[in-house]
């Protein structure tokens, strides 16, 4: 039996008269993209701006509502699809609902093909500050942020530092209350030299060499690093095997994880469980049966014993 035919899904995300109504409709009056296609139109969040389904560029533009979270679920979005016989989805997601509960729901098929984020710059400082994991659960994997109502008198390394706390990747535009479009060009050099001949991390900086490593393992291929960690020896481990790493914090206290990478040493009887060192090995990424799967593997070179850094947890701040 043939593999049904993936389904695009593009998804625009935000807090309410964050813009994605607006953007949706310019979209679909736009008959370089609303050109034929049949389009499911999936709409989890109706703000004060309203659709306008006599201006879209064709009449093949069909428009579903999802009032609650617990009508997001498969039957009801394979039933929309039968329904309107569509052939891609767009989505204007609700800002107060997790993404999980939509990627949970959508059918096998349906494949994410764009993800951009609208927030609002007068509001977007407060969201962050007091929903912090909503705030990250939509820049997470989002391609780009998109800051309406920003004007010459906001900071804009304060929007940036955020956006970069949970994405290095997404592009980042602001636009001004008069529709002009400036697109972020501050850069973000890595707080250590990977020319260095040993890479050295600060305590404050694990969390992002963590992060850049797994997003561009490749420059990392045969680096000798050093960098303060707690050792764990665990008996499932093979032999001359343990693992370093620390807590990371992504975005608030319910997400923090022990960002762990795995040591071969054929010494390794010698470290001992909870105990915080200051490594330096070597990293190649290669299989390793503590990962099930390729990933990256350090060589012992040296270590000593060290107190735990002043902040336990590393973050992204």
């Amino acid at each position: 039996m043939a593999k049904n035919p993936d389904l695009p899904v593009y998804l625009f995300t935000g807090f309410l008269e964050a813009g994605k109504t607006k953007f949706i409709q310019e979209t679909l009056e736009d008959k370089r993209f609303c050109n034929g296609e049949r389009t499911l139109l999936l709409v989890c969040e109706e703000g004060e701006e309203e659709y306008a389904p006599e201006q879209f560029a064709d009449k093949n533009v069909f428009i579903r509502v999802v009032e609650e979270q617990s009508q997001l679920n498969t039957p009801n979005l394979l039933r929309f699809v039968a329904e309107t016989q569509a052939e891609r989805v767009v989505i204007e997601y609700n800002g107060m609902w997790l993404l999980d509960a939509l990627y949970q729901a959508m059918p096998e098929s349906w494949v994410v093909y764009q993800e951009f984020m609208f927030a609002d710059a007068t509001t977007f400082l407060s969201y962050n500050d007091n929903m912090r994991q909503l705030v990250y659960d939509k820049l997470k994997s989002c391609e780009l942020v998109v800051f309406n109502r920003f004007t010459p008198q906001m900071d804009k390394m304060a929007f940036h530092k955020i956006v970069r706390g949970a994405s290095r990747r997404a592009d980042i535009a602001y636009e001004s209350p008069d529709g002009q479009v400036a697109y972020d060009d501050i850069e973000d050099p890595l707080p250590f030299d990977l020319d260095a001949p040993i890479v050295e991390i600060g305590d404050e900086d694990y969390a992002m060499w963590y992060r850049d490593m797994s997003e561009e393992p490749k420059k990392y291929e045969g680096k000798t690093v050093r960098f303060k960690c707690r050792a764990l020896v665990r008996q499932k481990l093979p032999k001359q095997t343990f693992v370093v790493g620390r807590h990371v914090m992504t975005c608030c206290v319910e997400d923090i994880q022990f960002a762990g990478l795995v040591c071969q040493w054929e010494r390794a009887e010698l470290i001992e469980d909870n105990s915080w060192l200051i490594l330096t090995a070597k990293i190649n990424f290669k299989f390793n049966r503590a990962y099930g799967k390729k990933g990256p593997v350090l060589t012992y070179i040296a270590s000593e014993p060290c107190p735990a850094p002043a902040q336990d947890v590393a973050t992204f701040y």
